[in-house]
C-alpha cells in the first residue's frame, strides 16, 4: 500500500494506492493520526487506486472524519470503485461521508 500526501493552501489530498488490508492500515496509522492533528481544513481522500479496504481502514477514515468535525474541517472521499462503494453501503459510510465521484469498474 502506498500513500501520497500533498498540501495546497488549506487542502490536504491523500492518494491511496493498493490494498488497505489490516497490516497496511496499521502501517499507515501514524501518518493518518498526524493528519488528524491538522484536520481543520479540507482533507480529500483520493481512492482512485485503492482496490480494497478492511475494517481497520474504515476506522482510519472514520477517525479522520471525527477529527475534522471537531476542528471545523471536512473529509471528502473521491473516486471509489464499485467494490469499495459496496463496502461503504453495507457499513453505512455512504451516509457519513461526502463522496464526490465514483470510479467505473
Amino acid at each position: 500500500m502506498e500513500v501520497n500526501i500533498t498540501r495546497e493552501n488549506n487542502t490536504i489530498t491523500v492518494q491511496f494506492s493498493g490494498r488497505m488490508d489490516t497490516p497496511a492500515a496499521q502501517e499507515i496509522t501514524p501518518q493518518m493520526n498526524a493528519l488528524a492533528e491538522e484536520a481543520s481544513g479540507t482533507i480529500i481522500l483520493d481512492c482512485t487506486e485503492l482496490t480494497y479496504i478492511s475494517s481497520t481502514g474504515l476506522r482510519i477514515f472514520l477517525t479522520l472524519r471525527k477529527a475534522a468535525a471537531e476542528k471545523g474541517g471536512k473529509v471528502i472521499i473521491c473516486n471509489i470503485c464499485n467494490d469499495i462503494r459496496s463496502v461503504f453501503m453495507m457499513t453505512g459510510f455512504l451516509n457519513l461521508f461526502e463522496i464526490q465521484s465514483y470510479k467505473k469498474g
